[in-house]
């Protein structure tokens, strides 16, 4: 599994952070680290699902497939979630640890979706209904 950064529109609107012109393009089968888009917005023009994130069970399902997902994996210091009353909660990740995603293509289009599961501790669920699959930085090669 590659390693991948991940731009949000909020983060880079004008697009500042994409790769300049001529560059090597950003394949699964070639590992380099890379920047792609994370998800799909409503309203973006594409052919990949809208959201950012692919429920684990949906992936073991199949129903990722006709995107040729590539497993990768995102090496953060912590992630954010917002509760129902939009509080953000912050959650550090050791070195030791990454975020499972995949990198979807359709149609010479390609995004980053965070993999997520369903909360598996109380105070998770409390915050949020999903929860990006956290897994040993090592298992994933």
């Amino acid at each position: 599994m590659r390693r991948v950064s991940i731009q949000t529109r909020r983060q880079d609107p004008q697009g500042l952070l994409s790769e300049p012109a001529g560059s090597p393009a950003c394949t699964p089968e070639i590992w380099r680290p890379c920047v792609l888009t994370w998800g799909r917005r409503e309203g973006e023009s594409g052919a990949l699902p809208v959201g950012g994130w692919a429920r684990h069970e949906s992936v073991l399902a199949g129903k990722w497939d006709r995107f040729f997902p590539k497993p990768v994996r995102l090496d953060i210091e912590a992630f954010m979630e917002k509760d129902n009353q939009g509080k953000s909660h912050w959650y550090p990740l050791t070195a030791s640890n990454a975020i499972q995603a995949l990198v979807a293509r359709m149609d010479g289009e390609q995004r980053v979706y965070v993999v997520t599961i369903t909360p598996t501790l109380p105070d998770q669920a409390a915050i949020h209904s999903r929860w990006p699959r956290i897994v040993p930085a090592s298992s994933l090669g």
